[in-house]
């Protein structure tokens, strides 16, 4: 019986997890919606429904496409937005593009790193919060931009950015 997104989710989240069933039900559903299934979109898939990839679904995205194991982790470790631990509660997201750059987002960003007590990119020790640099966030107009869980933000300032910083790791 196919699990719903709230059952995988739950599931997922839950501290002892059967990561095969969970993956081998979202694959199933995947395919019934998609029936043309590749390595690439089951990936996709499970990335969209657990927030990351674990290394049991890539044993089961290999047998369910007919791929060797070793042909699945190379497509999942060739493109950088597959994560392969569970993510942190809250990602931060600040955008280093050319107008944003120009605009301040470095110094947005030395403080933000500053705040987290992180030297580049990553998760902070507790799991609370990581920080992602972003190419673009497509909002020029606005930079310097940062985005919170998928909320963009333009026009900050770095007191700004701490602010939203603040408040999000307030909020848990």
């Amino acid at each position: 019986m196919p699990l719903g997104v709230n059952d995988i989710n739950n599931k997922a989240n839950s501290h002892t997890p059967n990561l095969r069933e969970v993956t081998r039900s979202l694959l199933e559903e995947h395919e019934r919606e998609a029936p043309r299934t590749t390595v690439l979109s089951c990936l996709l898939e499970v990335q969209e429904k657990l927030r990351y990839v674990p290394e049991e679904a890539i044993t089961e995205v290999a047998k369910h496409t007919g791929h060797s194991i070793n042909e699945v982790w190379g497509v999942a470790s060739f493109y950088t937005n597959f994560r392969f631990a569970p993510p942190p509660e809250h990602i931060v997201e600040v955008c280093w593009g050319p107008t944003c750059h120009l605009l301040g987002a470095m110094d947005v960003l030395v403080a933000i790193q500053a705040k987290l007590g992180l030297d580049g990119e990553g998760d902070v020790a507790d799991g609370a919060i990581g920080l992602k640099y972003n190419t673009c966030l497509g909002a020029c107009s606005q930079g310097p931009v940062i985005s919170v869980d998928e909320r963009v933000t333009g026009g900050v300032s770095v007191e700004t950015a701490l602010a939203i910083i603040e408040s999000t790791l307030g909020a848990r």
